[in-house]
């Protein structure tokens, strides 16, 4: 019964090798445990926050799957012509309900089942993950076009095939799991590689470490256009660099920075009292930053600082590096088309 956590994977740099692994896609969507009771359909985050009524086009899904009780753990996602849409996805957190419901017809959403946690009275989460799996693919049998089967291999090479093949469709890593493992909620007990990109990215300013003598984040854009529009920020530094940009940024301090084009500020998302203040540079500074996701023409996730590029000329920085094209659908990844946006 909800509410349940899920078990969440850590992340490595590469995927294990060697006996007794299946390797998954890793979806860009919200994680979900859904559970069916008859007709009673909950469905809950993996932090146990509901998503039933943000996702109502799923609960007739859900209830005409073979098992009359049944819990699932998947992922929610949106397709696309060629992926999947995760700003699709952030739309849906509305609080009204017309809205909510008029994006369901619109841009219909999907549940891609990957695990079964537990099967009318029984818990399965004490079975191996081998024996979950063969559950899983006799449970869901024939069902409607928005439930999907998550597919797996053993072969490692394929896994890493997938991220090449898949690139730009919102194919978001590889999970690794043993074959031979129990459900252990609440644990990283799986493994997840993510893909990782650069991108040469526009320093266009500056935000101060708490004390103020410090330099906290670098300001990041790139180039559309004419202007320059903000990505995000990276703060990976140590004391002793956060010391050393301060005087190495000086020089470059006031100038247009990001006017005319995206720029930084405004409330902060986690505390709305709190003003984002930053300082303006002349965009001349080009630095290599690692990063996994976008989330529209923005950095989703916190990127990494690599290093300084002085022989990149800004101008050459722009949006462009960052637009990965698809050249495959994702939804040949599964046996059946998946509900598209009308």
């Amino acid at each position: 019964m909800p509410p349940f956590t899920p078990m969440e994977a850590k992340v490595h740099s590469e995927l294990p090798t060697g006996v007794g692994w299946q390797y998954e896609p890793k979806w860009d969507g919200f994680r979900a445990v859904a559970f069916r009771d008859g007709d009673e359909v909950v469905i809950h985050s993996r932090n146990q926050k509901p998503l039933t009524r943000y996702f109502p086009e799923l609960v007739p899904a859900l209830q005409s799957i073979l098992p009359k009780r049944v819990v699932l753990d998947g992922e929610i996602v949106i397709f696309t012509g060629s992926g999947t849409d995760f700003d699709a996805m952030t739309q849906r957190i509305h609080p009204a309900a017309s809205r909510v419901n008029m994006l369901a017809a619109t841009e219909p959403s999907s549940y891609v089942a990957f695990d079964v946690l537990a099967d009318g009275d029984e818990s399965l989460l004490e079975y191996p993950l081998k024996q979950r799996r063969q559950r899983l693919e006799k449970l869901l049998g024939p069902s409607p076009e928005s439930i999907f089967l998550s597919p797996v291999t053993m072969d490692r090479e394929t896994a890493i095939g997938w991220l090449k093949e898949f690139r730009g469709t919102g194919l978001d890593g590889i999970v690794a799991k043993k074959i031979d493992s129990t459900y252990k909620s609440g644990e990283r007990a799986m493994v997840k590689v993510k893909e990782q990109r650069t991108a040469d990215c526009v320093v266009g300013g500056f935000r101060w470490g708490m004390d103020g003598k410090r330099v906290g984040s670098i300001l990041l854009g790139v180039y559309s256009g004419k202007n320059l529009v903000y990505l995000g920020h990276t703060s990976g530094f140590d004391n002793e660099e956060r010391k050393a940009l301060v005087k190495m940024l000086e020089p470059f301090r006031g100038g247009p920075s990001f006017e005319g084009g995206r720029a930084p500020g405004g409330p902060s998302r986690w505390n709305q009292e709190r003003e984002l203040e930053w300082e303006p540079l002349r965009p001349e500074l080009v630095c290599e930053v690692g990063y996994d996701r976008l989330e529209g023409d923005r950095f989703r996730h916190g990127v990494r600082f690599l290093r300084w590029r002085p022989d990149k000329d800004p101008k050459q920085c722009t949006l462009a590096q960052l637009k990965a094209e698809a050249s495959v659908e994702l939804k040949s990844l599964f046996g059946k088309e998946p509900a598209r946006r009308r």
